[in-house]
């Protein structure tokens, strides 16, 4: 069972909700943050990025010190008001024909632990360590994880009563995304939702393993620490956005690789055929159109690669992926990359922000060849999980992307 929760948001007040607000830091370019942080001092890129104004490059423990008092200073400054009533928080965003929603909740990391929440991606000890060190120090979840569950017909129909009232918040970005919030604060529709997730055996992890891991490792560390442990303090939790698997949208990543491993391009067509139909299309740009089938550019040229039924087997979840696929019949055995997270010879770019992209990375001289792929399907992603196996690297990017700043839970009392 789901064991989620409402709580006392620590949000934007209505006015500032726009300005306050932010992407996740990695995702600003230099200008854009620069930009940012030179002329909206609402931003939330000023909490976790403090020092800027006064030009101080803060590292470490210093650092997430330094992000702790100011984000109270944005509270004391009312910036962010904490609200009065524990509520669940159910927000949209959209942009051209996506529409996602979902519900904001904080859950308890025992669900971690006994496998309710389930993961498909490993995680690194040393990250989930520095992370939840950073929770500790910092106090608070800025930024939920995705997490998706299975289509719930009380739930959809909760989305759309709040739909068409007035949202608290509703605005737009500069990159055009919609976004708009509703507070549910009804004790009869909190103790519903509250019980439909208990109903369900198991919700999914889509985006956010390290956070959740962190989230585990800074609780269990807590515990140790509090002679007094309930299993109820907020520590305990994790901020989730909850969202049905039937409104995920999964793209696929491209890969990206700078040499042909020594071989010719004759050499290596030739390799490729033992495992592929292979198909040159010339100019013509070529998408796969289903699983098992692959795009691939290289001297100027699009080819398809069809996966022959004779040599490659299908025998778990993990198999059938064709991200799994091509790391095992091209990508290791001919071209020599073992590990997609360390070789320098390989990137990977999720293929969904440029239609064109397979050919301008390889056209501009920087790789030697290019692979594309068929999304993964939410199926195939529970399946791998459910028969405990772990993606590859990069095999799934995931919307929608979630706002820092719009909704705050804090970990420990300010």
């Amino acid at each position: 069972m789901a064991n989620i929760k409402p709580f006392r948001a620590i949000r934007p007040t209505r006015d500032k909700a726009a300005l306050a607000t932010s992407r996740s830091y990695d995702q600003y370019s230099k200008k854009e943050l620069k930009a940012q942080l030179s002329y909206n001092p609402f931003s939330f890129l000023h909490i976790i990025k403090p020092g800027y104004v006064n030009n101080i490059n803060l590292t470490g423990e210093e650092k997430f010190q330094k992000i702790r008092e100011t984000y109270l200073k944005f509270k004391k400054d009312d910036i962010y008001k904490q609200d009065k009533k524990p509520s669940y928080y159910l927000h949209q965003k959209s942009y051209g024909n996506d529409v996602f929603w979902g519900i904001i909740a904080i859950v308890h990391v025992k669900d971690y632990e006994n496998n309710s929440i389930k993961k498909h991606e490993d995680t690194l000890k040393e990250r989930e360590e520095l992370f939840g060190n950073y929770l500790g120090i910092t106090g608070f979840n800025a930024e939920p994880v995705l997490l998706t569950y299975p289509e719930n017909n009380y739930l959809n129909k909760i989305y759309k009563k709040y739909s068409e009232k007035r949202a608290e918040y509703e605005f737009m970005t500069h990159t055009k995304r919609l976004h708009k919030l509703w507070i549910i604060d009804n004790d009869l529709e909190i103790e519903t939702i509250t019980k439909e997730f208990n109903k369900m055996n198991a919700i999914y992890i889509a985006d956010g393993h390290h956070r959740t891991a962190s989230s585990y490792y800074l609780a269990n560390k807590m515990k140790l620490e509090n002679p007094n442990h309930t299993g109820n303090e907020c520590y305990n939790y994790f901020m989730g956005y909850l969202i049905s698997d039937a409104n995920l949208k999964i793209s696929e990543f491209n890969r990206f690789i700078k040499d042909l491993n020594g071989l010719s391009s004759a050499e290596f067509l030739e390799k490729l055929s033992e495992n592929f139909i292979v198909e040159k299309k010339e100019k013509c740009a070529y998408k796969p159109s289903k699983k098992h089938h692959f795009s691939m550019y290289l001297n100027g040229e699009f080819y398809s690669l069809r996966l022959k039924n004779t040599n490659y087997k299908i025998n778990n979840a993990l198999s059938d992926l064709d991200t799994h696929i091509i790391h095992k019949t091209i990508l290791k055995p001919i071209l020599g990359i073992n590990d997609l997270k360390t070789d320098p010879r390989i990137k990977c770019l999720p293929a969904i922000f440029d239609k064109k992209q397979l050919k301008k990375e390889v056209d501009s001289g920087d790789y030697k060849v290019g692979f594309g792929s068929f999304p993964v399907s939410i199926e195939q992603l529970k399946a791998v999980v459910n028969e405990n196996l772990r993606m590859p690297p990069k095999s799934t990017y995931i919307e929608p992307k979630l706002r820092s700043g719009l909704t705050i839970f804090e970990i420990i009392d300010s």
